[in-house]
């Protein structure tokens, strides 16, 4: 079990887009993601008429590693640190370090 998930709310704590908050998109490979909204760049992109793309200058959002972001705690309004715990019906259950409460996911 991972403690990020594709939905997750997080916030950026290091890097150039520091403070700001998105959602994952994705997860690419073990250790990046990809953030909405977060670390966009311009990408200048050749046409290719065979798959339609009609190139120029895009916006794009690129992976960030892992370690640049934490899961956002909406009840203390702050980052957090993810651990796991066994919960009454023997699942794996993600939780808050801080106020160790269950994550919904």
């Amino acid at each position: 079990m991972r403690k990020l998930k594709k939905g997750d709310d997080v916030i950026v704590i290091s890097g150039k887009d520091k403070g700001k908050r998105g959602s994952i998109v994705t997860i690419v490979g073990t250790d990046r993601v990809i953030v909405q909204g977060v670390n966009s760049v311009k990408k200048h992109q050749k046409p290719n008429p065979a798959s339609g793309n009609m190139g120029g200058i895009i916006d794009r959002e690129m992976p960030m590693h892992i370690s640049n972001i934490a899961i956002y705690n909406f009840a203390l309004k702050k980052p957090d640190r993810v651990g796991f715990k066994i919960d009454d019906n023997n699942n794996k259950v993600r939780v808050y370090r801080s106020n160790s409460e269950v994550i919904e996911s």
